[in-house]
């Protein structure tokens, strides 16, 4: 007489080597997929490109707007620049002969010189950079804390602790290297800054009368210039001019 069999039969006669199949009261109901109406995905996408902006304008690299003729020709009126942060981050400063965008030291700047978005349309311009928008210089640096910057030697140069400058390179065309003189020691912690176009750029030279001197502090430093992305016929790759290597320590 043969024995009953005491293993659990699978349900639906399955084959105990293959898939189980679903329970009565497991099967699923059709999925609806609900799908973004076109607006709704493109609010979605125009959301997570301004959150990507924002945080890349905040950490890495930013855009400017150049208002004035002050660094031609290196830069000029209507340029827009991009401006990277990284090389300043930890111990690192702004060097001798960078150029950088720094925020007004105080008194830099007259309010029609800082003009402000005032409208949706220019707010959402300024946070990707194509809004003039005020607060903030673009110069060269030519000394940094501890140097001795002065002019001029008896070949009408820019000395740095005793080295001249050949400028011939950026300087504009035309454009002695100062039509002031000056001898300054830069503080530590500070840098002396001055535009290309000397004549026409109300830099470090102008505002030795002021309260700092006509120094800008590295902290204000917003990061160095590295290229020009517009006009396209103006792009360009910025790099630190070779007769700052020359200049040494203090």
């Amino acid at each position: 007489m043969s024995q009953p069999d005491d293993r659990e039969e699978p349900l639906g006669g399955e084959d105990p080597g293959g898939e189980r199949p679903l329970r009565p009261w497991q099967e699923p109901e059709q999925s609806k997929k609900r799908h973004l109406s076109f607006w709704q995905e493109l609010a979605l996408l125009l959301g997570v490109a301004l959150v990507l902006a924002v945080g890349i304008k905040a950490l890495f690299l930013q855009a400017f707007y150049i208002p004035s003729g002050s660094m031609n020709d290196t830069l000029v009126f209507n340029d827009r620049i991009l401006v990277q942060k990284v090389s300043y981050w930890g111990s690192a400063g702004p060097e001798r002969g960078d150029i950088v965008v720094f925020a007004d030291p105080g008194g830099w700047l007259d309010d029609s010189d800082a003009p402000s978005p005032d409208n949706v349309v220019s707010k959402t311009l300024e946070v990707f950079g194509l809004f003039p928008s005020g607060g903030h210089l673009v110069k060269r640096v030519i000394g940094v804390g501890g140097d001795t910057v002065a002019c001029c030697d008896r070949r009408g140069r820019v000395t740095v602790n005793g080295t001249p400058l050949d400028e011939r390179g950026y300087l504009a065309a035309g454009e002695r290297p100062s039509e002031r003189t000056f001898e300054q020691e830069v503080p530590e912690g500070y840098l002396w800054v001055m535009g290309d176009n000397r004549s026409q750029s109300a830099d470090s030279r102008f505002h030795l009368g002021d309260p700092g001197g006509g120094f800008v502090p590295e902290e204000n430093v917003v990061g160095k210039v590295f290229s020009v992305v517009w006009p396209l016929g103006h792009a360009k790759m910025l790099n630190r001019p070779e007769t700052f290597e020359a200049v040494e320590a203090p």
